[in-house]
This record gives structure tokens, C-alpha cells and sequence, in this order.
């Protein structure tokens, strides 16, 4: 029996080929894009969880600030660390990880290759986190303070299939690390990702030398480290907050905040902002609400044509009944019938997702393979199947199933106002879909472009920066020697990034503060020519001169005056750490970050020797200028690869994550459309089919072509309307949601959501039409006979 269902359903698939043409196309672009999305998701998701003890793992936060000016840091000091897993009987343990940027290079044999991803770390950190070693001891990782530790990666690039325990790297300032671990590579899926890891008891070490005595234990003013608490099981981490804050009271002082940390779940690092606010998790609900919407799409279709052409099979429904089929029987062979359909489908999907895994890992900045055998992708992929064939097949096998044999042979069957109200309700529905969707990548193209377009207060076309190194100890002989070759249009020293300053601090005093006044300012040490260098406007005061004086001299923005409450701040005494000094200058506001993020107190102090050289140049001149740092960078840094960044590139990079945003909207929405225009040229043609004598009849009495097209178009474009209404005021919601995680951002105007609809409008008509044109221009006499 059920062969002779299969063979039935082989012949109704080429027979009537347009339809599952339709339905396969439509099928195969939801389910691969619906499967790569929901693959994405649960990436995203996974994040952290891997660990067996990550319920019970915290990352400690630390609260500075009060009122406007507080903020939220992820790191905290060293000392933290210490005090709490000694003195907090609910801290199980305690690890701390500081980035390490002492070495640039490293040597073996005639490799020399640069790592930036270096930390050191202290030793629990092996048995504290689950992460694989496959060389080495956990408990106890280094041999001596110039041990590392390797991921296999790594281990391969500087000894290839040598064993590389007990080898030898030689780092750019001579001094020498024995490998005494290799590391399985960190999966994608952590937020913790290093490819070298190094004693904290070096860098312990190293601070002692450097600060007189003092150890890293007694430094309660340096944020740099990442601490994590494992808690015993059932502790709540309010009474573990409380507690750390009395550690800082009794081993500092009171800072006079009555929650100086607060403990962030390791499995919400990835998704959530340090304030607990969205973060990713925003997007990664975004795109699953996406995905199933274009798998419900892709289904609609099929129920939609299912239905419409129900009516073409009533009569072998009727006359299976009274030959004896029961309800059950007719209901597999339908089942069976989509089944079949949903193979092909099915097993196309899988083809078409090995072709596009590039430009997946691409967009997605993953490096997945599609492995038959991997049981988690089989999960989503097998989910995904099953749902999207249960949804899409069930209803309309029951519908065809339940049909009144008698009813239908005496010519009085009728699909009902229930199931056509259905019908036209689906199709509103994808519709709905298509118009957020193309509404939504307008906004966020809109957004982008004016991310791109805004004027930030700054000059950064044609400046690139180069990171100094043993130039530095002639900075300005460099400087004076660059400034005479083609190309170069000026030159500035500074010791980090304008594009997104990342040092802040709260050790500032001022003429006139009260005392418990206090905000946090990002310095930036410059030499004389950066203010013209990047065209920095001063709304008062004057800038550097390069005088041994401006040492003590401060320029502040106008944010940074307005939040210390000072008036006429010009000679005003200034204080910045250890350095006291007078106000020279007030430089208008600039964005030296995300524009997320609102214009916070910036303060300038002077340096002429600091590490980070900018550049400025043209198009035409970009390479003469380039040439000619790099030659004069390895005279001084022989050996060491010659790198450079636009200021240009590392603006955009603080968006790829929008931009990505952006790109794939744009992809869902084409998808959407695609998908939905199929069901509406498939329904257009069932219609005109349906139609065909009202057609002829229509024609000979003198209707037009025109006259016919709207008659036959003019329901469906009625959908599309009411698709545009009711979606309207659904992603205005959603943008509107987007849109709040910038500070300076667009507005949402009318105009995008008109132009959204007349776009859908305009598919939909021109969909139509096609089909509803060809009914039209038949010959009447044609279509009469043949009725």
C-alpha cells in the first residue's frame, strides 16, 4: 500500500510540475537559510557553557562612580583575587588573567613570528576552566616564571610536527621561555581567546622591579586584570558582592560606594552588556525570531497551494471514499505526498548549504564544516526539518482528507469562508514578513550611512598609525627627517587610538571641587602638533607649543569642563594622577568612540615622545608616505614585521558588528520576498486557471485587457495593503529597539516605511501581472471551447 501511495505521489509531483517547482524552490531557500540562522544561534548561544562548573563561575565587575559619571568596568586590580579566595568561605576559587604586551616577537630556530594574543595568566587557570591540555601538567603549568604554555596551533607554527615540550622561543626583548604546555585551540564558542599564555609570577616579577618594592598584591589603583570566582553551589552572589566590599575597605579604604563589584554570570559575558542590559542577545533573539519567520514562510507556501488546489482534487477524493478509502488512508497518502516533496527538498538543502559553508563562515566569522557525523548540527538540522514538514503538510492532508464525497461528485463542494479567510490570512502574513524586513534594512542602512557621514570633530582621511618601538627614543629626529619626504603632510605622537580611547581614570582634582565631587576623564598624552595634525578645534585657550612648561600644561574638551562645573577654565589649576598643572585650553567636543556612546570628559596632557605615531597623507601620496615610515621604522626596529593601521579601517571596524547586521537583513528580506512572490505567482496562476471561462466571458462582452488584470490582481494587492498596515507599526517597534543602542543615531521618518511597502507593492504587482497579463491576452474562444 504504501509503495502504490509513493508511486501516486511520484506521478502527481510531474504532473503537475510548475506547483512543485514552486514548493521545492520555496521550501529549499527557507530551510537553508532558516537552518544556517538557527545554526548561528545556537553558536551564539553555546558561548561559555562548555565548562562543567560554568553555573557556578563569575567574572567580577567593578562599580566606579556615582551619578552620571558612574560606570561599569570589567576589570578589576590584582589584589582582589588574593584576598577573596582566602577570606570569603564561599569562593571555591579564584583566577586572574592579564593581557600581556611586553613582547611583540618571538624567535625559533629561522621562524619569527608575532602573537598578539598573549596573557599571563596565574596557574589555576588550567584546572579552574575546563580547557583541554594535551602536553603538560595542569597542576602545576609552569616550570620557573619564562615558562609558556602553547595551543597546538601555535606549538605547530613555531616547531611544526616537533615536539615542542622543552623547546626554546626567544621573545623580541632576549629573553627566553622553555614551552612547558600545549593547549587544545580555545573553541570558537569562548569568550576567553589566547593563543600564548605566560606565569602571572613573571609579570608579578616584573611590576615589583619597576615600582619600587611594591607588589602587584598592594596595587589596588590598576584595573587590568580579569577575575573569576567559582562559588560553591547555592551561594548567593549578593552576600559574595557584600563581602568583597568589605575586602576593599579593610585592605584599601571605603571608595564611598556601597557596591564597588558585582559578579557577571560566565555563560552572560557573551550576550550581555557589564550593566546587565542587552547585548548580543538583542540580535541573536532578532535573527531566531527571523529564521522561524522564513521557515514559516517557506511553509506557507505549501499550505497556501495546497489549499488553493484542493478544489482540482476533490473529485478523486470523492471517489476514493466511496470506493472504500477511509480518512486515515487518505490522510498518509498526503502526508506521504508532501514527504516525498519535502525529500527533495530537503536533500537540496543539504547540497546548497555545503556549496554556501564559505560564505557562511564569511558572514558569520565562523569556521564551520559541515560534518554528517556531528550530532549537535544534526540537532538543529533534524529539528528543523521535522518542524518545518509537520507545519507545512498536516493541515492541508486533513483538509483533503475530510472532503464530503457526496458534496463533491454533486458538483456542491466549496472550499468555505474559514478556509479561504486561512488562505488570504497566510498570505498576509509573509507579506507582514517581507515589508519588516525590507523596512528594517532600510533603517539600518540608514544608520550606517550616517554613522559614516557624521562629522566626528576630527580629521581622520589619509592618517595612518604605526606603533613606534625603538624609534622612540628619537622621535623627534624621526619626526624632523619624515616631514621632508614626498608624501608626508604631517606627523603626531599620542599613546593610544583617538579612533576609541581606552584608558580611563578618577584620579583627577580641580580649582573649586567639592569634595565629594568626582568624575572619570580618558587622558590622551600628545605632543605638540596633534591638534593640528587632526584639525581639532579650540573654543578657547591655545594648544601645546613644545615648550619643557606645557609638561604641566592641560587642554580639556568641553565635556570634560562642563562635568567638573567649571567656569572660565582658563589658567584653572588642574590635576591628572601625580602631575599638577594649569588649564590652557578648551578643545571643542570630538567623538573618540562608538557613536553608542555619548562624548565623555576627555583630557589632553603633553608628551612629545609617546609610543603610537600618526601620519597624516593623501590618496595619491598614501604609498610614498608608507614607504618611507617603514624604511625609516627598520633602521631602528631590524627584524620585526613593519605594521600600520587607517584610522579610516579602525573607525569601521568598531561597526562590523552592524554592518553585518545590515548585510544579512538585506539577505532575509530578498529571501522573504523571493519566497512569498513564489506562493503569490503560483496562487495568480491557480486563479486564472480557476477563472478562465469568467475570463472569456469578460472578453467578449468587452472587457480590456487592463480591466482584467486589475480584476485578477486587485485581491492580492488588497493583502499586500493590509501586510503593510499591520507590520507598520511591528518593526517601527523592533528599529525603534535597534536604534536605542546608539547615542547619536537617525530618525525613524514616515518615508522609510512608505517606501518599504511601495517596494513590497511593487513585487507583489509585478508578480501578479505576469501571470494575470498571459490570462488576459488568451484568445476567448480558446479558453471557452476548452471550458
Amino acid at each position: 500500500m504504501i509503495r502504490n501511495y509513493l508511486k501516486i505521489a511520484f506521478r502527481n509531483l510531474i504532473k503537475n510540475r510548475v506547483y512543485s517547482a514552486i514548493n521545492i524552490i520555496g521550501l529549499t531557500t527557507g530551510l537553508v537559510v532558516g537552518i544556517f540562522v538557527l545554526l548561528w544561534v545556537q553558536h551564539e548561544l553555546s558561548y561559555d557553557r562548555f565548562h562543567r562548573n560554568t553555573p557556578h563561575i563569575y567574572r567580577v565587575l567593578t562599580n566606579v562612580g556615582k551619578g552620571d559619571s558612574r560606570e561599569i568596568w570589567s576589570h578589576t586590580h590584582a589584589p582582589l583575587a588574593t584576598f577573596a579566595k582566602a577570606d570569603v568561605p564561599e569562593i571555591k576559587n579564584a583566577v586572574r588573567i592579564r593581557d600581556n604586551r611586553d613582547f611583540v616577537q618571538f624567535t625559533h630556530g629561522d621562524r619569527q613570528l608575532i602573537d598578539d594574543k598573549k596573557a599571563y595568566v596565574d596557574p589555576s587557570f588550567f584546572t579552574f576552566f575546563d580547557f583541554k591540555l594535551l602536553q603538560g601538567n595542569s597542576n602545576y603549568p609552569f616550570q620557573g616564571d619564562h615558562s609558556v604554555v602553547l595551543t597546538a596551533t601555535t606549538a605547530q607554527r613555531y616547531f611544526g610536527h616537533e615536539n615542542p615540550i622543552g623547546n626554546v622561543l626567544m621573545a623580541d626583548t632576549k629573553e627566553q621561555f622553555v614551552v612547558t604546555g600545549v593547549l587544545d585551540d580555545f573553541p570558537e564558542n569562548s569568550s576567553i581567546q589566547y593563543d600564548m599564555l605566560f606565569p602571572m609570577n613573571l609579570y608579578a616579577t616584573r611590576f615589583t622591579r619597576d615600582h619600587k618594592g611594591k607588589t602587584i598584591n598592594e596595587d589596588w589603583g590598576t584595573f587590568t586584570y580579569d577575575t573569576f570566582l567559582e562559588l560553591t553551589p547555592g551561594t548567593a552572589t549578593q552576600s559574595v558582592e557584600h563581602k568583597l566590599a568589605g575586602l576593599l575597605r579593610i585592605h584599601f579604604r571605603d571608595i564611598g560606594i556601597d557596591d564597588p563589584y558585582a559578579l557577571q554570570p560566565l555563560a552572560n559575558i557573551h550576550l550581555y552588556k557589564t550593566d546587565g542590559s542587552d547585548g548580543l542577545i538583542q540580535t541573536v533573539n532578532l535573527f531566531l525570531i527571523i529564521g522561524i519567520l522564513i521557515l514559516i514562510v517557506a511553509c506557507t507556501n505549501y499550505v497556501n497551494l495546497s489549499m488553493a488546489r484542493s478544489l482540482l482534487r476533490a473529485k478523486e477524493v470523492g471517489v476514493r471514499k466511496l470506493i472504500g478509502a477511509g480518512k486515515v488512508q487518505l490522510f498518509v497518502q498526503f502526508i506521504l505526498e508532501a514527504t516525498l516533496l519535502f525529500a527533495i527538498a530537503a536533500m537540496a538543502t543539504l547540497v546548497l548549504m555545503q556549496l554556501l559553508i564559505p560564505a557562511y563562515n564569511t558572514i558569520a566569522n565562523r569556521h564551520m564544516v559541515l560534518r554528517l557525523s556531528d550530532p549537535q548540527l544534526w540537532s538543529v538540522i533534524g529539528l528543523t526539518l521535522v518542524a518545518t514538514l509537520a507545519l507545512s503538510s498536516i493541515y492541508p492532508a486533513l483538509l483533503l482528507a475530510s472532503f464530503d464525497p457526496m458534496q463533491v461528485l454533486k458538483g456542491r463542494f466549496s472550499m468555505g469562508i474559514s478556509t479561504t479567510f486561512f488562505r488570504k490570512l497566510l498570505v498576509t502574513g509573509q507579506f507582514m514578513v517581507s515589508v519588516g524586513l525590507i523596512a528594517g534594512t532600510l533603517v539600518i542602512d540608514r544608520q550606517l550611512t550616517y554613522i559614516h557621514t557624521k562629522e566626528l570633530g576630527y580629521d581622520k582621511e589619509y592618517v595612518f598609525s604605526v606603533d613606534i618601538g625603538k624609534m622612540q627614543r628619537q622621535a623627534q629626529l624621526v619626526k624632523a627627517d619624515l616631514m621632508k619626504q614626498q608624501g608626508v603632510r604631517g606627523i603626531t605622537y599620542a599613546n593610544d587610538q583617538l579612533v576609541n580611547l581606552g584608558t580611563t581614570t578618577g584620579k583627577t582634582d580641580w580649582e573649586g571641587k567639592s569634595p565629594d565631587q568626582r568624575f572619570f576623564v580618558h587622558p590622551l598624552t600628545v605632543d605638540q602638533d596633534f591638534l593640528s595634525v587632526f584639525k581639532l578645534s579650540l573654543v578657547e585657550g591655545q594648544g601645546f607649543t613644545g615648550i619643557a612648561s606645557d609638561s604641566t600644561h592641560f587642554i580639556l574638551n568641553e565635556t570634560a569642563v562642563r562635568e567638573a562645573g567649571l567656569t572660565n577654565p582658563i589658567g584653572k589649576r588642574f590635576t591628572l594622577w601625580n602631575t599638577e598643572g594649569t588649564i590652557i585650553g578648551v578643545v571643542k567636543d570630538f567623538h573618540f568612540a562608538s557613536l553608542k556612546q555619548k562624548i565623555e570628559p576627555a583630557v589632553f596632557q603633553y608628551n612629545p615622545g609617546n609610543e603610537l605615531m600618526y601620519v597624516k597623507t593623501t590618496g595619491e601620496d598614501a604609498p610614498q608616505a608608507l614607504a618611507a615610515v617603514e624604511k625609516r621604522w627598520k633602521q631602528y626596529n631590524a627584524g620585526l614585521p613593519f605594521m600600520y593601521s587607517f584610522l579610516d579601517d579602525t573607525y569601521d571596524n568598531l561597526y562590523k558588528s552592524e554592518q553585518r547586521t545590515g548585510w544579512l537583513f538585506s539577505l532575509f528580506a530578498a529571501v522573504a520576498i523571493l519566497i512569498s512572490c513564489l506562493g503569490l505567482f503560483g496562487l495568480a496562476t491557480y486563479a486564472a486557471q480557476l477563472r478562465t471561462r469568467e475570463i472569456g466571458v469578460r472578453k467578449v462582452l468587452g472587457a480590456s485587457v487592463v480591466g482584467i488584470v486589475q480584476l485578477l490582481a486587485r485581491d492580492f494587492i488588497q493583502l499586500v495593503l493590509i501586510a503593510i498596515v499591520l507590520a507598520t507599526p511591528l518593526i517601527w517597534y523592533v528599529m525603534n529597539q535597534w536604534l536605542k543602542e546608539f547615542a547619536y543615531k537617525v530618525t525613524l521618518d514616515w518615508w522609510i516605511f512608505a517606501l518599504a511597502g511601495l517596494l513590497a507593492v511593487g513585487i507583489a504587482l509585478l508578480t501578479v501581472s505576469f501571470q494575470s497579463i498571459k490570462a488576459a491576452l488568451m484568445n476567448p474562444v480558446t479558453s471557452l471551447r476548452s471550458e
